[in-house]
C-alpha cells in the first residue's frame, strides 16, 4: 500500500465513527457560537426603571436613564417582578424610585434610589452608568434650589429656569482616543477572537486523542500484516503520519469554513490564515504519531492526550487570551507551539497583517512539526519492527 492509501484509511476511520465526527465537526462550532455570544461583540445591558408614582421629577430621572448611552432601559411597574427578573439573568440590574420622590424633592429632602443588580462585575459597571444618569438629575435639581433660595417660586419654574440657563452654557466634550495599538479593534466581529482560539484547541485535542487509531492498528496486528505484502516500513511509517495530519486538516478546513459561513468569521488575510492552520495541522498531527508511538494502550493515549492536549492549549493562549498574560508567563507560553500560531492569527486578525508578517510563527510552527515528525517517525519505525 501508498503512504495516501494508508492516509486514506486511516482519514475515513476516524470520520465514520460518530462520536469522532461529532467532535471534530459540530463540537468546535459550537464552542465557537457560545463564547462568541458569551463574550464577544457589543453588549447592551437591559435595566429595569420601576416608579412608585409618577410625577414630573420622577419622569425626568427615567428620561435621563434612557437618554445615557450603555444601557437599554426597560419599564416596570411592580418591583418584585423587577428583582425576579434580575434574579433570573433576563435583566441585568433595577432601579427603583420610591413613591415619595416627586413629594420629598418638592419640600427640600433627599431620596434614596434603589439599585439592585447581582454581585458581578458587569453589575458594578451599569452600577456607574446608572450613578452617573442620577447624579446628572441631582444636580440639575440642586441648581434649581439655588435658583429657588434667589429667586423665590415654586421648584418646577426653578427647575425650568435652570434647563433654559444651561442651553446656553459651553458644552464640554471628551475625546477618548487609545495609545499606541487597540488589543481588540472596534470592528471586530463578536466570533472573531474565539473561532481562532477554538481551532488551535480542537484540532491538536482532537489530533492527540486520535492516536488511539494507531493504537488499534498496531494492537490488531495491521501494521504487521502489512509488512507481509511489498509495502515498505518507511511507506506504512508515512502513511500514519499523513492520516493523522489529513484528520486536523479537514477538522481545520471544517471550522474555518462552518464559521466563516455561520458566524461571518474573518481569518484575516486567507493564504495566511491557510498557511498557519495546515502548518499547526502538521505538528498537531505530529504530536500525535509520537504519542500513539509512545502508549502501551487506549487508555494511556487518550489520558495523556486530553492533559497534554488541554494544558498546553491552555499554557499557549487558547482558553485566555496572551494580550492577559504577565511577561514571566509569556516567555513560558512561547514554548508551545500554540501560542506562535495564536500570535500568527492575532496578526491577521486583529491586526490586518499579511503573509509575509507571520512568516517568523510559521518558521517556528515549521520546525515544531520537524521534530515532532522525526521523534513520532523513529518511535513508530521502532514499535513496527519489534512486533508490539
Amino acid at each position: 500500500m501508498t503512504p495516501l492509501a494508508i492516509a486514506g484509511v486511516n482519514l475515513r476511520r476516524t470520520l465514520r465513527d460518530r462520536t469522532n465526527a461529532f467532535f471534530v465537526v459540530l463540537f468546535p462550532l459550537l464552542m465557537v457560537a457560545v463564547l462568541g455570544l458569551a463574550f464577544g461583540g457589543d453588549y447592551t445591558p437591559r435595566v429595569a426603571v420601576v416608579v412608585g408614582q409618577s410625577g414630573p421629577l420622577s419622569g425626568a430621572l427615567v428620561d435621563e436613564l434612557e437618554s445615557t448611552g450603555g444601557i437599554d432601559v426597560e419599564r416596570l411597574d411592580d418591583r418584585a417582578q423587577a428583582v425576579g427578573e434580575v434574579e433570573n439573568g433576563r435583566l441585568s440590574a433595577a432601579v427603583v424610585v420610591p413613591a415619595d420622590y416627586d413629594r420629598v424633592l418638592a419640600r427640600g429632602g433627599e431620596v434614596d434610589v434603589e439599585y439592585v443588580s447581582q454581585g458581578d462585575r458587569s453589575a458594578q459597571q451599569i452600577g456607574m452608568v446608572v450613578a452617573g444618569a442620577v447624579e446628572t438629575e441631582s444636580s440639575r435639581i440642586r441648581v434649581a434650589r439655588v435658583l429657588q433660595d434667589r429667586l423665590g417660586g415654586p421648584l418646577p419654574a426653578n427647575l425650568a429656569r435652570a434647563d433654559q440657563a444651561s442651553v446656553s452654557l459651553a458644552e464640554v466634550s471628551v475625546v477618548t482616543r487609545t495609545a499606541g495599538t487597540a488589543l481588540f479593534p472596534e470592528d471586530l466581529g463578536r466570533f472573531d477572537v474565539g473561532a481562532s482560539s477554538m481551532l488551535l484547541l480542537f484540532v491538536f485535542v482532537t489530533s492527540m486523542t486520535a492516536a488511539t487509531a494507531l493504537i488499534e492498528s498496531r494492537r490488531l496486528g495491521v501494521s504487521r500484516r502489512m509488512l507481509s505484502t511489498p509495502t515498505r516500513v518507511s511507506s506504512i511509517v508515512a502513511g500514519e503520519a499523513l492520516g493523522r495530519v489529513a484528520v486536523a486538516v479537514v477538522q481545520g478546513i471544517v471550522i474555518m469554513a462552518g464559521s466563516a459561513l455561520l458566524f461571518r468569521v474573518s481569518w484575516g488575510n486567507a493564504f495566511g490564515a491557510v498557511a498557519l492552520m495546515v502548518l499547526f495541522a502538521a505538528v498537531a498531527g505530529a504530536a500525535g504519531l509520537l504519542l500513539g508511538a509512545l502508549s502501551r494502550n487506549e487508555q494511556q493515549a487518550i489520558g495523556a492526550g486530553l492533559l497534554v492536549g488541554l494544558g498546553l492549549s491552555a499554557l499557549g493562549g487558547c482558553m485566555m487570551p496572551l494580550d492577559f498574560f504577565s511577561p514571566a508567563m509569556l516567555v513560558v507560553a512561547h514554548f508551545t507551539p500554540h501560542a506562535w500560531a495564536v500570535d500568527g492569527f492575532a496578526t491577521l486578525v486583529r491586526h490586518d497583517g499579511t503573509m509575509v508578517d507571520i512568516l517568523g510563527q510559521l518558521g517556528v510552527l515549521l520546525a515544531y512539526a520537524a521534530t515532532l515528525f522525526a521523534l513520532g517517525s523513529w518511535a513508530l519505525r521502532r514499535r513496527i519492527l519489534q512486533g508490539n
